[in-house]
């Protein structure tokens, strides 16, 4: 997944030679590579800080991000796909080789 900048952009990649850089706000990188037989996590792997969890989950969403449902008995997600008030306002996605993602809101 590759994040087009705009002015809400929060991280961005390029690519070269296989292996991805995502290059977050505030100028942190994360390098991301492929691995031969590869098993997604089931836990989060990557949280991504926002100010505004309801704007980054719909400008998300208009890229094609899914987030996912959890409707456990301590993860509930809202009609946004949102976790709210049981912990930190939190919402999962999974990126393409299937680990769990999220946006977590840190106002």
């Amino acid at each position: 997944m590759v994040f087009r900048p705009t002015p809400h952009t929060w991280a961005q990649g390029s690519e070269s030679n296989g292996l991805l850089t995502l290059h977050l706000a505030g100028g942190n990188n994360v390098l991301i590579y492929p691995k031969p037989n590869h098993a997604p996590a089931t836990f989060t792997v990557l949280n991504f800080p926002v100010d505004d969890i309801d704007r980054a989950v719909d400008e998300l969403t208009k890229r094609g991000v899914r987030f996912e449902i959890y409707d456990l008995p301590d993860i509930k997600t809202d009609n946004k796909r949102i976790m709210r008030g049981s912990g930190p306002t939190i919402a999962w996605f999974k990126d393409p080789a299937g680990n769990i993602l999220s946006v977590i809101e840190t106002s």
